[in-house]
């Protein structure tokens, strides 16, 4: 048995109604708040305001940014950063899906450092301990960024997206409350828990998975497999909810520990060049062509997770449930409605070749159980283009 190491010092505060604690939980860090948030016409604005009225009505004084956009970019952080420096801001808190909670991260450190916070991304030493404490309050459930040391970011002048990935940036506190995700559309319920489901079984196939790690993904797939059709067939089932939030907070403690791979690494080159894709969206598109690039290169996993999905593979051989799997995979994303290529999304076949160019930019390929090439990268994506 191979050696490994742990970590996770966010402190979870889970379960529904838990929002109403967040006060209790911010002032320890601080009373001047900033709060990372969209646009105030979002769906999720009465919950912000919600939040802020409990964190006013405990003397905290609040400054709001709203300017979060989708795959945040670097001039966003800045202008939250600025926001930050100027009204002095001691607590960060950042409310809303990965967009929002990476953004606050960003912000956390480029109030504190000098630059900006692109120049502490993963190919750096990273931020120092001057970061401000931040507290992570999700609407959304897929991302993990709530218990993960990473933030990503675009940097739009050259198309480059990257992240920060340091143990600084792990938020100091988590509220996972439920209830603050039941107003989540259809669409970003499927894209955000397939997101989950992507972490929890990259980070079981990752090179640098441990045995802690195996049985946390394995647990999140199959509450993904079971709840997430159950959360878009009824957007009020809080028990789907529930489920899906944790199979969330798992997808953080197994991606933060053991990486992701492929797919994630090429689904952020995506985002980078093509802002209007959503991650999940991305995801999507690349799964079919990567499960099968890659299943023979970890036949028993693939064949473990393919039972999963569907428990009549008891009955196969690993190798044959192992190829199989993929084909299980293909079935949960027509499911769950995001059976979908780069050509539904608007990604042309340039683009395509840009994004396999700087599919080595980040190290998450180098985590896959079979390392592609960039040529093999431009094959996969190329696959992907159109989904019959």
């Amino acid at each position: 048995m191979k050696s490994f190491n742990y970590f996770s010092p966010t402190e979870i505060v889970f379960g529904c109604g838990k929002i109403s604690e967040a006060a209790k939980i911010t002032k320890e860090f601080g009373k001047k708040v900033l709060l990372v948030t969209g646009s105030s016409t979002s769906s999720v604005a009465p919950l912000v305001a919600r939040i802020k009225e409990i964190l006013e009505a405990e003397g905290l004084e609040v400054k709001q940014f709203d300017g979060v956009i989708p795959n945040p970019t670097t001039d966003s952080v800045t202008a939250g950063a600025n926001m930050a420096k100027e009204f002095g801001a001691e607590v960060v808190v950042g409310i809303g899906g990965g967009s929002a909670m990476d953004t606050a991260k960003a912000i956390a450190v480029e109030a504190t450092h000098q630059g900006t916070a692109w120049d502490y991304n993963c190919h750096t030493q990273g931020p120092s301990e001057k970061t401000l404490p931040i507290v992570a309050i999700g609407t959304t459930a897929g991302t993990g960024s709530q218990v993960t040391q990473c933030a990503v970011i675009t940097k739009t002048s050259n198309k480059d997206k990257s992240a920060i990935w340091h143990k600084n940036i792990f938020p100091k506190a988590a509220i996972v409350d439920p209830d603050a995700t039941a107003t989540m559309p259809k669409s970003v319920t499927a894209q955000t828990g397939f997101d989950a489901f992507c972490h929890n079984f990259e980070a079981y196939l990752s090179v640098n998975t441990s045995p802690l790690v195996e049985v946390m993904a394995l647990d999140a797939i199959r509450i993904v497999a079971e709840y997430l059709p159950k959360a878009l067939e009824n957007g009020s089932d809080m028990e789907a909810r529930s489920q899906m939030c944790w199979a969330d907070t798992l997808g953080g403690f197994t991606n933060s520990n053991a990486g992701v791979t492929l797919p994630h690494g090429l689904g952020m080159q995506v985002g980078g060049h093509c802002p209007h894709v959503t991650h999940g969206q991305a995801l999507a598109a690349i799964y079919p062509e990567f499960t099968r690039y890659t299943y023979s290169s970890a036949i028993e996993k693939f064949a473990k997770v393919g039972r999963i999905f569907n428990p009549e593979l008891d009955q196969e051989t690993d190798e044959a449930a192992a190829e199989k799997a993929c084909v299980e995979i293909d079935n949960f994303l027509k499911k769950i409605d995001l059976w979908i290529g780069f050509k539904d999304l608007n990604v042309s076949k340039e683009d395509i070749r840009e994004i396999a160019d700087c599919g080595q930019v980040l190290g998450d390929y180098l985590n896959n159980p079979r390392v592609a090439s960039i040529d093999e990268m431009y094959e996969i994506l190329m696959a992907c283009y159109e989904r019959k």
